[in-house]
């Protein structure tokens, strides 16, 4: 059987704010064309509600939407699973903002990979932010190292901070260098725990998003120039 695809639907912070094009349009697909397939999730009931009628969707979807918070996550999210592998599709959506980033979303997510679930965003205007929210990985505190540096010494030495570290950590690199930035972290991995998410060509048809080791990693992907964020974490 097909599994569904959960998708995280950024929304203004404003509740005055307008919602971004894209995601109006897979919202109110998913709610007129495919409702019977489509799982709407939000952080609480009433604001959620207020906010889904304000952006002029279909008024008869919010008496199904699922509450999903810091109240409700650890049994609601694995009825949510349970829909995505029935082939469901699940819309999460916080009270503004971007879902999954610094909140119970987080939890999902990190079930959806774990359970081989596609996750996708509608387009979001931060690469960094969006890659968190899309990794599943917890990061309460995180450190962003940013590019890693060219000369070789230098980046041994980003890398083996970066494995040192106990936060998650974020870093970027030209797009030609993704195969040399997971070969680097292979000679540097030796017996640890981490996993790498690597997020690449975000909010594109070739977006793909991948979690595991480094030698996991090179196994899978094909392309390898192309636009990436790489995140590393316990």
């Amino acid at each position: 059987m097909k599994t569904g695809t959960l998708t995280l639907i950024p929304t203004p912070l404003s509740e005055v704010g307008e919602l971004e094009p894209v995601a109006f349009k897979t919202l109110l697909e998913a709610a007129t064309n495919d409702a019977e397939n489509s799982v709407f999730v939000i952080e609480d009931l009433k604001p959620g509600r207020r906010r889904w009628l304000g952006f002029k969707l279909p008024r008869e979807t919010i008496e199904s939407f699922v509450q999903y918070n810091e109240h409700t996550a650890a049994e609601a999210a694995k009825d949510l699973l349970s829909k995505l592998q029935q082939g469901k599709n699940v819309f999460l959506m916080s009270d503004g903002g971007l879902p999954a980033f610094y909140d119970p979303g987080v939890e999902l997510v990190n079930l959806c990979h774990q359970n081989k679930i596609r996750v996708t965003s509608t387009p979001f205007f931060n690469s960094i932010s969006l890659s968190i929210a899309l990794s599943g990985f917890s990061h309460r505190k995180f450190w962003f190292e940013g590019f890693l540096p060219i000369e070789a010494t230098e980046r041994q030495a980003s890398i083996k901070n970066i494995m040192n570290l106990k936060t998650t950590s974020i870093l970027m690199d030209t797009p030609y260098r993704l195969k040399r930035v997971l070969e680097e972290f292979q000679a540097a991995w030796g017996s640890s725990k981490k996993k790498l998410f690597v997020a690449m060509d975000l909010n594109t048809e070739t977006e793909e998003l991948r979690r595991g080791t480094p030698k996991e990693l090179l196994d899978v992907i094909n392309d390898f120039k192309r636009e990436f964020v790489v995140i590393v974490s316990e």
